[in-house]
Order: C-alpha cells, then structure tokens, then sequence
C-alpha cells in the first residue's frame, strides 16, 4: 500500500506530537519527585495529557486523510489546521506550566484569549468536517 504525502504528512505529525508528550511526561514526573505535594503544576498535567490525546487524534485524522475523495492539497490544508491548533493548544500548556503564571488560563480572560478560542473552535471543526466529508464524498458517493 502506499500513502499519499497528505497521509504521510499527517503521520508524521502525530508520531511527533506523541514524541512531545513523551518528553512531557519526564517533565511532569520531575516536578512530581521534586514538589513538595508530589504533583506537576497543572499545565504541565495538562500539556502531558493534551499532547497525548491530540497524538491519537492525529493518528485518527491521517486515517481520514487517507479515505477521503478530496485533493491531497485539500486534505492536508485541512489536516494542516487541525495539527496547528493542537500545537497552539499545547504550546499555551506549556507556557503557562513554564511559567507558573496562572492554574486556569480563563480566570483573567483577555480578548485575545476568546478571539483565540474562536478561532480553534472554527478551525478545529472546520476542517475535521472537510475530512469527514471527504471521507463520505471518497467512501460513500464515489
């Protein structure tokens, strides 16, 4: 069998994000072994478990990539926002754990924040539905 560079692509990422979230986890068991409590700040929790939840999400995505009718450009614009934002997602974990600034980013919301979390709702749904129709449209109408 041979992939598409979209799929390929989209492999790639998910096998990096699940590489990230390896990297997190020494992170988090660092903190665990050294704090006081036993626990990781909770964006470092956070990052640890998003980036491990967003690695299969990649995986499952690829899957759509590969079965859907649409052009491979189509497919890995689409493919390419979701992967955006799940690394938009984690990098804020990351950066709040970092710097220890806050245990809940929505406690002082600013308006970049909600025009922020708009624009991962729209770009999130967005193209997992290109995906899915495609998916119907290459499966199904074909």
């Amino acid at each position: 069998m041979e992939l598409g560079i979209d799929t390929l692509l989209t492999l790639l990422a998910a096998g990096l994000i699940f590489l990230l979230a390896l990297c997190l986890g020494v992170w988090k068991y660092r903190q665990m072994a050294t704090s006081p409590g036993h626990v990781a700040h909770p964006y470092v929790d956070i990052a640890h478990r998003a980036s491990l939840l967003y690695s299969f999400a990649t995986l499952l995505i690829a899957v759509f990539v590969e079965l859907s009718g649409w052009p491979t450009w189509v497919n890995l614009t689409a493919a390419g926002v979701l992967v955006f934002f799940f690394l938009v997602a984690i990098g804020s974990y990351i950066l709040h754990g970092s710097l220890k600034d806050t245990t809940n980013q929505f406690e002082r919301p600013s308006v970049a924040l909600h025009l922020g979390m708009v624009a991962l709702i729209v770009g999130e749904i967005g193209g997992f539905a290109v995906l899915l129709a495609g998916f119907v449209a290459g499966q199904f109408a074909g």
